[in-house]
Order: structure tokens, then sequence, then C-alpha cells
């Protein structure tokens, strides 16, 4: 469901990974039709690093 989020609404991709900042200088760059693109690939790329993290977190079992 992020994927798609990511994909379609960028910005809002960035708030729901708690990163709010990102998300509002991703929306700035989304307002523009051309940076749309590159906030798409941006967004996907953060889902997926805030994804690899929740694995590691997983995997140490909260240790670290």
């Amino acid at each position: 469901m992020r994927l798609i989020i990511a994909l379609l609404l960028p910005w809002l991709a960035f708030f729901t990974i708690g990163r709010p900042i990102s998300g509002i200088i991703c929306l700035i760059l989304q307002i523009t039709l051309i940076g749309w693109i590159p906030a798409a690939i941006w967004a996907v790329y953060a889902l997926s690093q805030y994804n690899t993290d929740k694995k590691i977190e997983k995997a140490m079992g909260g240790r670290a």
C-alpha cells in the first residue's frame, strides 16, 4: 500500500514513515510536473530503506 502511495503521492509516503521534513521537500519538488518523477523515485527509495531498517531491527531483536 505504501508503494502505491509513493508512486502517486510521493510526499505522503514520507509522512507515513515518519520523515515530515523530507515530505515537505518532496512536496515542493512534486509541485512541478517535471519533478514528479524524481520525487516518486526518491519516495520509493526511502520506503525501501525504511523497510530494510525495520527488518534489521527485527533481526537484532531490538538490541541496537
